[in-house]
């Protein structure tokens, strides 16, 4: 690894880091994805990094080969083997590639053109996967040479060259020969009732007779061995002995000019050494993102946006090893909803054991270290995540025997180290925050270091069951308590995260849930000092009465989305029904004047006279078409006045119209529906449409049904 490689890891992200975040388990699984040796030993030294350029380009690489895969523009499979060998020994002078080494050399040539045709007038879709192989030419050099010398099998064919072609004919009539020789001697002895039942056999390679050995010096031959029990002579007939020597010169001619035709295909591989080279870097580079990308599409993992602040916004976001375990019995796995930024850097967790305090924790940990190694993250893509230069943990009982050290002071020497290296651009992540001492003593040195860590601007997530904790955690600016939510009447946990309150730890309800008599938590509560129990139980209510509240909220907001789109479209039916009134009020009003008119036109007719002048009844139509046409022109004036009084009348009913201020909306806005009084937070934006968030409640409103707030 080279010395800006080192500069670019992670700080602090150690073996224990990586084992309480459970990211060997991620490395692993990502290891069974790689096709090759180099690819999956990169899986295996994976480590986060805290150079974002390095970063992002990965995270690129990965989101380009996912989406070309989930819109059906298959990659081409990469189809190759490792040639670390052949080049070593392309750089020895007057070395000779084996038959094998040409087949790796062929198949990466004709995967590597098909990876730089179908990525073809796609730079635009996939910038970096093209670069990766814009350097390399779409060439067929190596390819139509080794095609002419093997065939479909990878062996050297016949027509590699003449004199090959001629030994190899040479060689099958001599075959021929030997056979019908062989068969011929075989046949007599057979006749002749000297062969065993076997009749023939192999040894070293060389076809013999299996003549029983009463008979052996009978038959002309060499004798090749005999059987375990010595009853069967292995015979080469003499009839085919000069033609076996024979065949042994040919094949020593076709070994001799084999080697000459490999070692003319050599200097032809040895001249294209660079190009070569660089189909080995750029596969093992495509082996290592396609590795990433399948991984991603397993987890349903997405790149989220990447702002240069640090700090994160995970929405909808998933543990991924829990998604897997939950898959297979059947279980739903909650997504969590997780904010940390400046003004709420130190989230603190409480509520009951067993209600993923803990898991909450992890995911936020796990999802940060597999973006910053350039993985994506089972999030929404509308998640934003910033990156930290280090990130500490203290998850779990790591007490080491080995050292003759407790919990506690396992716990204090990694805080010693949180206090020593941790600063603003640091992610905290602390299981248990306070426990392995006594809860007074140990609270009150827990809220010191607790303070301490505030005052160093790290971002982190806490679990905690100490009161002090939460109360100090309340008192902070930029200090957020959350809790875990609990059914107090199905004594379940939920598994959601509540932000803005802290939670009651259910102590008693778990204790009672997990199958302990009413008695014994009786006496319990007994032993408490009264104002204790009350206040948890008061923690405990309202929870209960926020989640009803949510709950109420969430329905009102559905309520009044659902009566603005039937009033939307109650105007449009409205206006539609309009407009058909107009017209058939219209068509109507044509339909008399036409009849007005034909009447007329028929008491012109009945008038005429032939033959006549007709100059009364002349002047008469002159004077009743002047009349037409002056009403004709009076109803078009009236029209084009009442479109012009229509549009000035609108100027004025647009301007009594309240100023929504929706060109100001923009993410962080705080809005609320112009039919409605519940407030929200968008937390998105996307063309003409905000996604808000009313209390626990997100949807998608378009922005001219909004009115901006502040």
């Amino acid at each position: 690894m080279s010395k800006r490689e080192v500069n670019d890891i992670m700080l602090h992200f150690d073996d224990q880091v990586s084992a309480d975040l459970e990211f060997d388990i991620i490395k692993g699984m990502l290891e069974k994805k790689a096709l090759q040796p180099t690819a999956k030993a990169r899986s295996l030294a994976l480590v986060p990094l805290k150079n974002r350029r390095s970063i992002i380009r990965r995270l690129q690489e990965t989101e380009e080969l996912r989406r070309l895969i989930s819109e059906e523009d298959s990659f081409p499979a990469l189809e190759f083997e490792e040639m670390h060998d052949e080049l070593r020994l392309l750089n020895i002078r007057d070395s000779v590639l084996l038959e094998v080494s040409f087949s790796k050399i062929s198949r990466a040539s004709h995967t590597m053109n098909s990876i730089i045709k179908q990525l073809k007038g796609q730079a635009d879709k996939a910038p970096r996967l093209a670069y990766i192989q814009k350097e390399i030419p779409f060439t067929k050099d190596l390819i139509d040479p080794i095609a002419k010398v093997f065939n479909d099998k990878g062996q050297i064919s016949d027509n590699a060259s003449t004199t090959l072609s001629q030994i190899r004919d040479e060689m099958t009539g001599l075959r021929r020969k030997i056979s019908r020789n062989f068969n011929r001697v075989m046949k007599d002895l057979q006749e002749k009732g000297m062969l065993a039942d076997i009749r023939e056999g192999f040894v070293n390679n060389r076809r013999a007779l299996a003549v029983e050995s009463t008979y052996k010096r009978r038959v002309n031959g060499n004798v090749l061995g005999s059987s375990n029990t010595g009853t069967i002579t292995f015979i080469e007939p003499g009839a085919v002995i000069p033609l076996n020597h024979e065949l042994e010169i040919l094949r020593d001619d076709e070994r001799k000019e084999k080697r000459r035709i490999l070692k003319e295909l050599t200097r032809v591989a040895r001249r294209n050494l660079p190009l070569i080279h660089s189909y080995q870097t750029a596969l093992i580079e495509y082996d290592c993102i396609q590795a990433r990308t399948k991984l991603a599409i397993e987890f349903n993992a997405f790149l989220p946006g990447i702002p240069k602040k640090t700090g994160l916004q995970l929405v909808k976001a998933y543990h991924p090893l829990l998604v897997k375990t939950n898959e297979g019995l059947g279980i739903e796995t909650h997504p969590q909803n997780i904010n940390l930024s400046k003004d709420g850097r130190l989230l603190v967790i409480s509520g009951p054991n067993a209600g993923g305090k803990s898991l909450t924790l992890k995911t936020v940990g796990l999802l940060q270290i597999m973006l910053q190694s350039g993985l994506l993250i089972p999030a929404s893509p509308t998640s934003e995540v910033g990156f930290f230069d280090s990130i500490l943990t203290d998850i779990g009982d790591n007490q080491s025997i080995e050292n003759q050290l407790s919990t506690y002071s396992y716990r204090l020497g990694r805080m010693r180290h949180f206090l020593k290296v941790s600063d603003s651009n640091s992610l905290l992540l602390l299981d248990e925050f306070g426990t392995g001492s006594d809860p007074e003593l140990g609270g009150a040195l827990a809220e010191v270091f607790f303070e301490e860590l505030y005052d160093r601007g790290v971002f982190g997530v806490i679990t905690t069951h100490y009161a002090n904790i939460k109360s100090r955690a309340a008192e902070l600016k930029n200090a957020v308590n959350a809790s875990m939510l609990f059914d107090r009447e199905t004594l379940e946990p939920l598994f959601k995260l509540e932000i803005g309150q802290p939670g009651s730890s259910f102590t008693f309800e778990v204790a009672e849930n997990n199958g302990i008599s009413h008695k014994i938590i009786k006496r319990a509560k007994s032993k408490l000092d009264r104002r204790k129990v009350e206040l948890d139980a008061i923690i405990g209510d309202l929870q209960k009465d926020k989640a009803k509240l949510a709950k109420l909220t969430n329905r009102q907001l559905r309520a009044e989305l659902e009566a603005e789109k039937a009033t939307m479209e109650a105007r449009k039916i409205k206006t539609r029904f309009s407009e058909k009134t107009d017209a058939l009020n219209e068509s109507t009003e044509a339909h008399n004047q036409d009849l007005t008119r034909g009447r007329k036109l028929g008491q012109f007719i009945s008038q005429f006279m032939p033959g006549s002048h007709n100059k009364n009844l002349l002047e008469e139509i002159n004077k009743y078409l002047a009349l037409e046409n002056s009403r004709v022109e009076d109803a078009k004036k009236r029209n084009a006045g009442k479109s012009s009084k229509g549009k000035n009348t609108s100027i004025p009913s647009a301007k009594r119209r309240p100023n929504h201020r929706s060109d100001e909306i923009k993410k962080g806005s705080l809005v609320r529906l112009r039919t409605g009084k519940e407030r929200g937070e968008v937390i998105a934006m996307q063309g003409k449409t905000a996604t808000v968030m009313f209390g626990s409640f997100k949807t998608r409103v378009k922005i001219e049904k909004l009115t901006f707030l502040r």
